[in-house]
């Protein structure tokens, strides 16, 4: 602690330089956190899969809908004991920045395949003998300050959907769920009603299958996917766990381009401070001298340059975590991304990642800091004096 205030004395010295390079560090933490805790909670999500439940689309893309009569012919297939049509809407409600996802499907047979969903028994029956009605998810109506009976309306993005009008809704229930994982931030409402209003023109958009053994889903995926191999509309089916996997797909590996991206910003930050720690050391070169001449040995020297640099880490990372404690706050409030972060139990920053995070700006500081400690360590007093 003897050398605390020399070391001090270094760093405001030039507190601009200081105060950025700290900054610099804090922005690096900032997104390693962030990235890690959001790559966490997209797992979670894709992990979450119920063993009991496959889904059947499109072989090529879940933009082509499957005919209507799929579901029979499916339903008749050894193992599956309830199956149920679902199509993605695409709804906006007054403005694209109120995004929620909304889904036509079948109340009952829905109900059924998905038992984690809690309705109050009255409000149950009113969705199955409404077909102009909905259920949300407690957290979409307290976003909107949705109640039951309450009525809105929602005009799709997708083009067979456009009917020339918004579609209106009525708010049957409002739904919990036993599951952490599931979504309460989504709209289900009767299948029949965008059939009827569209013309009948549409399709399925993917058929959710409950079967009656885990252990045989494979072999019924591909009983189904050889029952349409050879028609013009064949199927991919796999399991639900998979297919939640298949909406990160579309954007690429979420993973990999969150971790690239923080890898990147670590490195550039890595270069920027070795280059301003190296700076000061030259800057300080007849200070060095001067220390190894009272006394001061090489590997102390070092000692405290390295002290210097891990010091400078040690506060970006301080106000890394806080930046991203407050970033992942907000998070939760974003579009999409607040639908997707939000399944995630307790999301926010864990104890795990804050220290993965200080552990790597500690990293930073050790590897930005010892190329001018060496500079430090080599320094000779007849060189530096000479200067003088």
């Amino acid at each position: 602690m003897k050398f605390a205030p020399l070391i001090l004395k270094h760093l405001r010295k030039n507190w601009i330089r200081t105060l950025s390079t700290v900054l610099a560090m804090s922005v690096c933490i900032f997104l390693f956190c962030t990235l890690q805790t959001v790559v966490e909670a997209v797992n979670f999500g894709l992990h979450s899969g119920n063993a009991s439940r496959l889904v059947t689309r499109h072989y090529v893309s879940l933009v082509y809908n499957l005919p209507l009569n799929y579901k029979a012919k499916i339903a008749g297939i050894p193992g599956i004991k309830q199956t149920v049509m679902n199509a993605w809407f695409g709804g906006i409600y007054r403005d694209p920045k109120n995004f929620f996802a909304n889904f036509a499907t079948e109340p009952e047979a829905f109900l059924q395949i998905f038992p984690e969903v809690i309705l109050p028994p009255d409000q149950k029956e009113r969705w199955l003998h409404d077909q102009r009605g909905c259920i949300i998810g407690r957290k979409l109506a307290q976003r909107f300050g949705w109640k039951v009976g309450d009525t809105f309306e929602l005009e799709s993005s997708i083009p067979p959907y456009r009917i020339g009008h918004p579609f209106d809704f009525v708010v049957d229930g409002i739904y919990d769920s036993s599951q952490q994982s599931f979504d309460l931030n989504s709209m289900y409402f009767n299948y029949k009603y965008l059939y009827e209003a569209t013309g009948r023109n549409i399709g399925i958009g993917w058929l959710t299958e409950q079967i009656d053994d885990p252990s045989h889903a494979g072999a019924i995926s591909k009983a189904i996917d050889a029952e349409f191999e050879n028609t013009d509309t064949p199927t991919k089916t796999e399991t639900e766990q998979a297919f939640l996997a298949g909406f990160v797909a579309m954007a690429g590996n979420l993973a990999l381009l969150l971790n690239g991206i923080g890898l990147a910003v670590a490195f550039t930050i890595l270069l920027v401070t070795a280059n301003t720690m190296s700076i000061a050391v030259r800057e300080r070169q007849q200070e060095i001298g001067v220390l190894k001449t009272l006394g001061f040995s090489s590997g102390l020297v070092m000692s405290l340059i390295l002290i210097e640099a891990l010091l400078i880490a040690a506060l970006g990372g301080l106000v890394g975590l806080l930046l991203s404690k407050g970033m992942l706050g907000i998070l939760p409030e974003v579009p999409m991304i607040g639908d997707v972060v939000a399944q995630y139990p307790s999301f926010g920053l864990s104890a795990r990642t804050a220290l993965l995070g200080v552990g790597f700006a500690l990293l930073l500081g050790v590897a930005a800091g010892f190329l001018p400690a060496m500079n430090g360590y080599r320094t000779r007093i007849t060189e530096t004096l000479r200067q003088v």
